[in-house]
Order: C-alpha cells, then sequence, then structure tokens
C-alpha cells in the first residue's frame, strides 16, 4: 500500500468512500454495508463499539417477492433419491411458502431483541452480539458461527448458555456470549481487498474480546467456526483459555492422502475410523462440488446466486438436507421459518460471494490434521463428536492431533448445525466441556 499524503485525512477518506457507496448500495440502519478503511497501523483506526440495529427497506422485501414469484424452474431430477441434489418438489414448497406465507420482519424482530452492536477492526466493521448473564462471574465465551449458517443458528443456545439454572444447569457453569458475524457474512462489512482468510479473523476476533473489556476468554466453534477457534488456539492469544471444536481436524496425514488420491481407506483402521473414511470419501466424491466451486470460482457462481432468491434457497436447502441429523429431510429438526430466516438473511445482505470467498482464501482441508495445524496447539482443546455430522472423529485421530485434549465426547443427537439442531444439547457439552477451565482466573467486562 503506498504512502497516504498527509493532508489525506480518515475523515476525508471516510467521506469519499461513504459518496462512492451511496451510488450502489440501499440505505437503512443496518443494512447498508459501512466502507472498508485501511487496516491498523496505516490509518487511525476507530475503535468504538456503536449499537446495532436491523431495518431492512421494504422495498427489498418487494423485490424478494417479486423475483420468488418469477422464478423458472428447472426440470424435474431423474431419480428419486437426492444423488442429482435438491429434489424440485421439496425446494417449490419452501419457496412458494418464502414467497407468501414467510414474515422477516419476525426474524428483524428476534435479532434486534438481542444487543447488537458493530466495531471496526482492521479495516471492517464486524457486526455482534453481545449478550450478559444475570449470573456473577461467568464464563466470557465467543462462538463463530459457519457457512452456510449465521448467527441465526445460535441464537437457540443463547438463554441456555447465558442462564443456565433455567436449563438444568448451574449458575457457575453460566457464560457471557459473544457472537459476531464473521467479515463478509450476515450484517458484517465486506473485506474491499483480499488476505480475509480463518488467521486474519482469528486475530480479530482476539481484538474484539479484549475491546469489550474480556481480559481471558474462552473460544467456540463448528464448520468455519471450527477453523478459526483453532487458528486462535494456534496464535494464542494472551487470555485464550481453551477453544472447542464440533468439526475437529483430526484426519492423519495417511488417510488424508488416501482421500485426496481416491484410494482406499490404508490398512489397520478401527471400525470407528473406518466409518469416518467412508463419510469424507463419500464427501469428497458425491458432496463436495459446492465447496470446490466456491474455493475455485466463488465470483462465478456469486452471479447466479445473487439474482436468484430460488438459487440461493437451493444451494444452502442442500447443505440443511446433507449435514442435518435427519436422513436428508431437514424439517425433521428444523422449521421452514428456522431455515428461511438464514437463507433471507444471505439474500438481503447480498452475501452469497462475499462469504464464499472465504473458501477461496482458505484453499485448504479443514478436515486434515496436518493442514490445520494442530500439532501447534498447545491451549486446552475440547471436542464433541455429533452423529449426524460430515464425519465423525474418532478418539484415536483426535487424540493424535491435540496433545492437550481435555474433553472428547459422542452424543447421540445432532448434526453439522448442532446449536440449531440440539441447542439443549449443545449447551450442556459446552458447559462439561468448559468447566475445567473455569477453575482459571478470567475477567468478566464491566
Amino acid at each position: 500500500m503506498t504512502e497516504l499524503p498527509f493532508f489525506l485525512t480518515r475523515r476525508s477518506l471516510l467521506a469519499a468512500s461513504a459518496a462512492a457507496l451511496a451510488l450502489t448500495l440501499p440505505v437503512g440502519p443496518g443494512f447498508a454495508q459501512a466502507p472498508t478503511t485501511a487496516a491498523i497501523g496505516t490509518v487511525a483506526e476507530d475503535t468504538a463499539i456503536r449499537p446495532f440495529r436491523i431495518a431492512v427497506p421494504e422495498a427489498a422485501l418487494a423485490d424478494l417477492r417479486n423475483r420468488i414469484a418469477a422464478t423458472r424452474w428447472p426440470d424435474r431430477e431423474l431419480v428419486a433419491d437426492q444423488s442429482q441434489g435438491v429434489k424440485l418438489d421439496k425446494i417449490e414448497e419452501l419457496v412458494r411458502y418464502w414467497g407468501t406465507d414467510y414474515d422477516w420482519r419476525k426474524a428483524e424482530a428476534k435479532l434486534n431483541a438481542l444487543p447488537e452492536f458493530v466495531t471496526r477492526i482492521d479495516g471492517v466493521d464486524i457486526q455482534f452480539v453481545h449478550i450478559k448473564s444475570r449470573h456473577p462471574g461467568a464464563m466470557p465465551l465467543l462462538i463463530t458461527h459457519g457457512w452456510p449458517g449465521s448467527i441465526f443458528e445460535l441464537t437457540k443456545v443463547i438463554a441456555p448458555l447465558t442462564d443456565p439454572t433455567s436449563y438444568g444447569g448451574r449458575a457457575d457453569d453460566a457464560f457471557d456470549l459473544v457472537l459476531p458475524s464473521m467479515p463478509g457474512y450476515g450484517f458484517s462489512g465486506k473485506p474491499q481487498g483480499t488476505g480475509w482468510g480463518p488467521e486474519r479473523i482469528a486475530r480479530a476476533w482476539d481484538v474484539l474480546m479484549k475491546r469489550l473489556g474480556y481480559k481471558s476468554y474462552v473460544s467456540q466453534g463448528g464448520d468455519w467456526g471450527s477453523v478459526v477457534a483453532s487458528a486462535m488456539a494456534r496464535q494464542a492469544p494472551a487470555g485464550l483459555l481453551g477453544i472447542h471444536v464440533n468439526m475437529p481436524a483430526t484426519v492423519p496425514v495417511d488417510v488424508a492422502t488416501a482421500l485426496n488420491n481416491g484410494n482406499s481407506a490404508p490398512s489397520g483402521l478401527t471400525d470407528a475410523e473406518k466409518a469416518a473414511f467412508q463419510s469424507l470419501d463419500n464427501l469428497y466424491r458425491k458432496g463436495g462440488g459446492y465447496a470446490a466451486m466456491m474455493v475455485t470460482r466463488p465470483q462465478t457462481v456469486g452471479y447466479a446466486l445473487a439474482d436468484s432468491p430460488a438459487g440461493q434457497a437451493a444451494w444452502i436447502y442442500d447443505k440443511f438436507a446433507a449435514w442435518t441429523y435427519t436422513d436428508g429431510d431437514p424439517e425433521r429438526e428444523l422449521s421452514k421459518d428456522d431455515m428461511l430466516d438464514d437463507i433471507t438473511l444471505y439474500w438481503l445482505t447480498n452475501t452469497a460471494t462475499s462469504s464464499a470467498q472465504l473458501y477461496w482464501e482458505n484453499n485448504n482441508n479443514n478436515f486434515n490434521a496436518t493442514n490445520q495445524k494442530t500439532a501447534d496447539i498447545s491451549i486446552p482443546v475440547a471436542v464433541t463428536v455429533f452423529p449426524g455430522e460430515i464425519y465423525r472423529a474418532p478418539r484415536s485421530w483426535a487424540q493424535k492431533a491435540y496433545r492437550n485434549l481435555i474433553y472428547f465426547h459422542e452424543v447421540d443427537k445432532g448434526g453439522h448445525f448442532a446449536a440449531w439442531e440440539q441447542p439443549d444439547l449443545f449447551a450442556a457439552e459446552i458447559r462439561a466441556a468448559f468447566r475445567p477451565l473455569r477453575q482459571q482466573k478470567y475477567s468478566q467486562a464491566d
């Protein structure tokens, strides 16, 4: 980056950026994405924490309904199962409901009932929810969502985690929660340059926690949240006491090599390890097309997703069907409104492309212990394995991957979207996983 002339102040930069942005984006509190400024260290950055409220313009909702009404549908699939993708009757029904009965204002009110904020970190506005427990001495916990998730997938665990006594827990199991939207997701800002991968997000999250006044805390995540939490653990910033993940990177190098080369499983695997290999082999052979597209061509797929509500809905619903613990029928665990809250958030914020760019930035195997450098993690790690996860990490692999594994538990319900599918079970796992760390000192924000 070239050096800025001394007379080009931050105020003039922001004014110029805002003027340019107003030409292309809708305006309104909680809708327009804020412009990006230079990174920390080049131009002084506003560190204020500002209240945030979502107010999507009615015109945007009318446009969505009009586009849904004008959907041109493809021909029906040629098979009786979902091997060719989302079945036409399933997505037609969901999109019909979306255009006629779904009410975004209820979803908007659900989020606006929470304490929402925004703050600028490394040039990007980060929108987040910060809920303080009523119980004194609550442990600060940052939870990172994944794709195609959002803060919506975490809303059901807020009460069980912040008020455990109402959900079968103890007062000393309480957490303060910080739930950020990743850059390029939801109502957080969209990076205007490359470089926003998991490592950078991890550093930003530590800045966020320290800015909120927490000198020590724990971190949790599934999907991309697991990758970000693992990056935080590798970086081991002062005050990070430990992490919990529900999509761990445990795959050994020989297994990863066999999977990448399309070979059969290595000899000597246990039954649990063989099952894990088979699940990943199925993903790579039959279910990984979405990731290959976003890793290599996020911009190309973005044109279709940004222009077609039905396309956006099918793109996300495909993962709900594949990754919930429902045998391909996500409505067994998630209501239409649940799923459409999330899908509509991606549509209204036009974040199909910006969220997919995280795949392009990372371009890495998130299950591979070597690629995720788990050997570099020395702080405590806790793992919960849900039966409907993309693969069920065997205890043997987890013990090899994490040298400071303090908790490992396999549960009998829930899938990839564990906090959304089984909020009470998820909350119980988080309480149990971090209980050993509560004896350490941590600070609560004022």
